[in-house]
């Protein structure tokens, strides 16, 4: 009955983890509708879709220590309830301004969710290989969440308004709260200490400033406020970094570094987040822009990339019941630098099957990683201190997100317009300038510029491959040392020892 009840608690954990990632990108297929109903201007635009994102990885942090300290059933009951209330206020917003605000909550209601989600799960499955495939399912959900956010947005626009896209998230917030009462444990540590105001607001300006630093010179280029942003979020956490390593009961355990296999999982974590990322971004562009695709059709064609990590993520168990997690992991990553290579192939008439293959190929190799990886992480602690390695991984991932956006982004940019010799800063813009020429000249400039995004997936592609396989020699190299067996020709000494 106790492993019942914990495949049910699972099942209620899942709901979270799959809204929250479909929060992150269900918008973007809905913002031209919403911004011509409220009249958002571009700079509200760019806040509607990114306070969200901003905020979850800004206090992933302290909500994973939090609930170490106060109960994670307890925090996860508080996160649902705001993410219900919210999710209903933002669906009927009546200015930009108010959207942008509920949008902020809703990501402090999302980071209380998603740490508190992995966490109880190892509370509910202590046995190593049982944890692993929950922690699998976990993965999968919230990578299928990711990739089908656009696609279900997209459908439910054809037949309702904007606002629908919020309320997706109503009944199975509601679920959430009736089931997992009788479903979770509660668990907290007596152990954890009080929560340090000081650590949360250093913590709190240093991933928002770097955040917003990254995404701010990608979206204005070589600004000066973005890049003093940057570099005060990076000077802010170093100080951070600091006041950890001085108290007793630190918000971030840095002492976990120590760990060498978990020091190259976070590392994986992070870079094979900017790798995918920075793909997604070039990718998505490339069917709209250079394929000539609708949106809605491109985010189904793009659906493989979150598919295929969902299903890297179900075969992770199985891999690791054959050889090591560490072995599977770098594996896993050296296949994601093939598909990454297939992306710097693609041109000619074969190009969307390429494409393809190429996206669910490297999404696939990356699914070890955030099953297995993630559990070596959150396994790697004692049970009171789950929560805060569980927001330690999502910090890496959400941190890699928005660096892949704006290093590979910034690359692709820089390599587009050397091929365009300063005619054309963009595709969109390309695209945009030959509406308004004769058909000769409008054809002549289009050829040229998705000859020139071509050749910038092609970069994008060629770096992604060479991240997956240092991060293979990096996670291969780290890995745990084998045990040393010392010979013994009396059984009862070697029994002894």
């Amino acid at each position: 009955m106790r492993v019942n009840r914990a495949w049910l608690g699972l099942a209620v954990l899942t709901l979270p983890t799959l809204l929250v990632a479909m929060d992150m990108t269900a918008l973007l297929l809905a913002l031209p509708q919403l911004s011509a109903d409220l009249g958002a201007s571009s700079v509200q635009q760019l806040w509607i879709t990114d306070g969200y994102g901003f905020t979850v990885a800004a206090l992933v942090i302290t909500m994973g220590t939090l609930g170490d300290r106060i109960g994670r059933r307890r925090l996860l009951m508080i996160g649902a309830a705001a993410f219900l209330v919210l999710s209903v206020v933002a669906a009927f917003s009546v200015s930009p301004l108010m959207l942008i605000v509920v949008r902020a909550l809703l990501g402090v209601a999302g980071a209380s969710l998603t740490p508190s989600t992995l966490a109880l799960i190892t509370d509910l499955f202590r046995d190593e290989r049982r944890r692993g495939r929950a922690i699998a399912i976990w993965a999968t959900c919230q990578f299928t969440g990711g990739a089908l956010g656009p696609v279900l947005a997209g459908l439910l626009l054809q037949h309702f308004w904007w606002g629908s896209v919020f309320l997706v998230a109503v009944p199975a917030m509601a679920v959430l709260l009736l089931a997992g009462p009788f479903l979770l444990p509660e668990q907290r540590s007596d152990q954890a200490g009080r929560l340090d105001p000081v650590s949360v607001g250093l913590s709190l300006v240093a991933v928002l400033a770097v955040i917003y630093g990254i995404k701010q010179l990608t979206v204005e280029g070589a600004q000066a406020g973005p890049a003093v942003a940057l570099v005060a979020g990076a000077a802010v956490g170093v100080v951070f970094v600091r006041r950890q390593l001085r108290l007793e009961a630190p918000l971030l355990d840095l002492s976990l570094f120590r760990n060498r296999p978990f020091t190259a999982v976070l590392v994986a974590l992070v870079l094979a987040g900017v790798s995918m990322a920075g793909t997604g971004l070039m990718v998505t562009q490339y069917l709209q822009g250079v394929l000539g695709h609708s949106p809605v059709a491109a985010a189904v064609l793009f659906a493989p990339m979150g598919l295929g990590t969902a299903a890297g993520t179900m075969l992770a168990p199985a891999l690791a019941r054959r050889m090591d997690r560490t072995t599977a992991i770098a594996a896993g990553l050296a296949c994601s630098a093939l598909g990454a290579l297939l992306l710097a192939a693609v041109g000619g008439a074969g190009s969307l099957p390429l494409v393809m293959t190429g996206i669910t190929v490297l999404a696939l190799g990356t699914g070890p990683l955030f099953a297995l990886g993630t559990g070596l992480v959150v396994g790697s602690v004692p049970p009171h201190r789950a929560g805060s390695a569980a927001s330690m991984s999502e910090t890496g991932n959400y941190l890699g997100g928005s660096l892949g956006l704006g290093l590979l982004g910034a690359l692709g940019a820089v390599v587009y317009g050397s091929r365009m010799n300063g005619t054309s800063d963009s595709l969109a813009g390309a695209i945009a300038a030959a509406g308004h020429l004769p058909a000769g000249q409008a054809a002549e400039l289009l050829h040229a510029a998705r000859a020139a995004f071509t050749t910038s997936l092609h970069v994008t592609g060629l770096v992604a491959a060479a991240l997956f396989a240092g991060l293979a020699l990096l996670v291969h190299l780290m890995r745990p040392a084998a045990p040393v067996r010392v010979p013994t020709s009396e059984p009862a000494a070697a029994a002894g020892r």
